[in-house]
């Protein structure tokens, strides 16, 4: 299986050359970048007028690893290969690299972009794609996990910094402005750069071969004029489709139009009306308007067929869901009312409807176990409606068509505890409903604030989200979104939060975390008609003492990995992790429990035999861990063997103390506190197999470490 990674983009609020000078000083090392040692020009390039120029490079990176673990590997240094194409005329800068060490054993392969941001052409963005196919790595790969977490955390934000130390370094030198490319004159030489000092753009000194003139043959005259000929036929048979799509019966009142769908071609107009026509003999139901039809067609490019399909989908699912009443019948709780960080707030520049969420003061866990995935999803969803609905009404108040909305993210606060796993699995999925079901009514989407943690997150969800969606993505980092070209290109200056360092006070609650007395059982949520495409995480159980509650995972391959994640609800308990070679005995049940304890019911289960013995039947695989009430707990085991594990969670019993029988003080407290020796637990497991955790871990560790540092620097 192949990873793959996608970056959020980058924007530098400076012009395209300036930013290619900068870049150029890395090389051939830089001391921004200490393990960046050493980069060899193998081939360079440009062509006769001097606008392209390619170079081939072979850097070295001398990965801070033990030094055991460079001999067994057989290398002092990790070797890429960078190829990078500059287009002075296009103004943009393609680098692809791959790695030469370990190429059999791990393939990584990555491609970045440096070109003019589409609405600024003084503004730079960079991109970066890239992918990740490991095989084996002798057998350290959890060591290597380490090191390379310890790369990525020192330079995921390096690269923004190293072009602007060297963009610093430039107009400390007198260099501000670098003139575009143009075409050599047959007297001058190519432009320089506007500096008292020699530009790393200089180099090579290009040869300029004047222009000739080239008479044509008969056979190239035949070619260009069959070339016309075929653009010719091209331009009538586009005409001709024009045409038909304009047709009496085919046609929509102009002023319509122009009032709620926006411009449209012939042709586009055309595809509308033989939906909405095929809708209304075929569909049994409710038919969606105009606007509606218009964004499923949008969103496959009026490609009828495809969008036909996706349309029904989602009014089948509509239908069976009653999302069509969900804004009459929803009524949030109050937990959403307090802790979900996000409202309505005017609209921006456009007249699109304003939506902001305080993501990263947001506690993703506690709502989810407060509330359950569905209920966050019937949220989403009534968001969603709620911005259909704002949309129709800012179309009559604006007089214009307005169909999308804008979503503007503040990410300060955001860290790990967002990345827990069953929250962004919940994430993940709602972002599949609303994707399927809500198609291009996202105008715009503003990131601020972004953290260093956010690209392991966006590497995450962004697979998930529709590539026409990901171009709406604006994303600033730190203080980026003040100033010209933030958040006053796209928002009226008189409605910027408070909190963003405006003057209007925005409604968005602050958020906080969830307290845990908020937290409910798997049951209390399934009890709850809130189901709509899903069921619960989490399964809770009951622990009594001298009646452990205990889950059976079997393994078939070594090396697979064992999750979990559990809240102590009530009491204190022991967590254990034991293996066996033969499965245990289904559990029996019996009316009553250990100790003439009423039995705990279906959320019990006992697995171990009272006849086993430790250390023969059945042995321990981690060491024990005891777990106070109110505490969350979060972990995995590297499996060994192949076999059945047995993951325990066990009644605490306060140690006797040593010099008496007596008991002690903690002891009696701590009975008295554990009603009816009784503990609680709310728990979540999974199993990765390893060739999967290979990936979700390695990849992420060492190919952000090793990729990031050679293109996003």
């Amino acid at each position: 299986m192949v990873q793959k990674y996608q970056s959020p983009v980058r924007v530098y609020k400076h012009p395209f050359e300036l930013v290619m000078a900068a870049y150029e000083r890395r090389f051939p090392t830089c001391h921004l970048i200490p393990m960046f040692v050493a980069s060899d020009v193998m081939n360079e390039e440009s062509n006769e007028d001097g606008s392209t120029h390619r170079i081939e490079r072979r850097c070295a990176l001398d990965v801070d690893a033990p030094r055991l673990l460079k001999r067994i590997a057989g290398v002092d240094h990790v070797y890429f290969i960078q190829k990078n194409t500059l287009n002075r005329k296009e103004r943009t800068l393609h680098i692809e690299s791959h790695n030469e060490t370990f190429s059999n054993r791990v393939i990584i392969h990555e491609t970045c972009c440096y070109s003019v941001h589409p609405e600024n052409e003084d503004w730079t963005c960079f991109e970066q794609t890239a992918s990740l196919d490991i095989k084996s790595f002798f057998g350290f790969e959890s060591t290597v996990e380490k090191i390379a977490m310890k790369q990525y955390a020192s330079s995921i934000n390096k690269g923004k910094e190293i072009i602007e130390y060297y963009l610093k370094e430039l107009e400390d030198e007198g260099i501000t402005h670098v003139p575009r490319w143009s075409p050599p004159s047959l007297s001058l030489p190519p432009p320089r750069p506007t500096s008292l000092s020699t530009s790393p753009l200089d180099l090579p000194k290009l040869v300029v071969t004047p222009a000739a003139s080239i008479p044509l043959t008969a056979n190239a005259e035949d070619s260009i004029s069959q070339e016309a000929k075929q653009d010719s036929s091209a331009l009538q048979a586009d005409s001709l489709t024009e045409i038909l799509a304009g047709t009496p019966e085919d046609k929509l009142d102009a002023d319509y139009i122009k009032r709620y769908l926006g411009d449209l071609t012939p042709m586009q107009e055309s595809c509308l009306i033989r939906l909405r026509k095929w809708l209304q003999e075929t569909h049994k139901g409710k038919i969606p308007k105009d606007e509606h039809i218009l964004r499923f067609l949008r969103a496959r490019d009026f490609n009828i067929d495809k969008a036909r399909e996706i349309l029904c989908q989602s009014l089948t699912w509509r239908k069976q869901h009653q999302v069509d009443y969900l804004l009459e019948t929803w009524s949030s709780p109050q937990v959403l009312q307090d802790y979900y960080t996000g409202g309505w707030h005017h609209h921006d520049r456009d007249g699109r409807p304003l939506y902001i969420l305080r993501l990263g003061q947001m506690d993703t866990k506690g709502l989810v176990r407060a509330l359950g995935e569905e209920s966050l999803l019937r949220h989403v969803l009534s968001i969603n409606e709620e911005g259909l609905r704002r949309c129709e009404e800012n179309t009559k108040v604006f007089g214009r068509p307005i169909s999308c909305w804008t979503c503007l993210v503040d990410l300060e606060g955001l860290n790990m505890r967002h990345l827990w796993r069953p929250g962004v699995k919940a994430l993940l999925r709602i972002i599949e409903v609303v994707e399927a079901n809500y198609p291009e009514t996202l105008g715009r989407l503003l990131i601020l604030r972004a953290p260093r943690v956010f690209p392991v997150l966006w590497t995450l969800v962004s697979p998930f989200i529709d590539e026409n969606t990901r171009k709406k993505f604006l994303i600033y980092a730190g203080n980026d979104y003040q100033g010209p070209g933030g958040l006053v290109d796209y928002i009226d200056k008189e409605i910027i939060p408070d909190f963003l360092g405006g003057e209007c006070m925005c409604e968005v609650p602050e958020g906080g975390l969830v307290p845990k007395s908020m937290y409910r059982t798997a049951e209390e949520l399934e009890n709850e008609d809130v189901r709509l495409w899903t069921e619960t995480i989490y399964q809770s159980a009951s622990i009594f003492k001298g009646a452990p509650h205990e889950l059976l995972i079997e393994i078939i391959d070594a090396s697979s990995v064992i999750t979990w994640d559990f809240d102590v609800c009530k009491g204190d308990i022991v967590f254990n992790i034991y293996h066996s070679k033969r499965a245990p005995q289904p559990p029996r049940k019996d009316p009553l429990g250990a100790h003439g304890i009423t039995s705990p019911g279906g959320n019990n289960v006992q697995l171990i035999d009272k006849s086993w013995t430790l250390g023969q039947d059945y042995s321990m695989v981690e060491s024990p861990l005891t777990c106070k009430e109110g505490e969350s707990v979060q972990g995995s085991h590297i499996t060994r063997w192949p076999g059945f594990y047995i993951l325990q969670w066990k009644f605490h019993n306060m140690p006797a103390c040593s010099s008496t029988n007596l008991p002690r003080v903690d002891d009696v407290l701590a009975t008295l506190q554990v009603s009816s020796h009784k503990c609680k637990v709310m728990y979540y497991t999974e199993v990765l197999g390893s060739e999967d955790f290979r990936l979700v871990n390695f990849s992420v560790c060492l190919f952000a470490s090793l990729l990031l540092a050679i293109c996003s620097f």
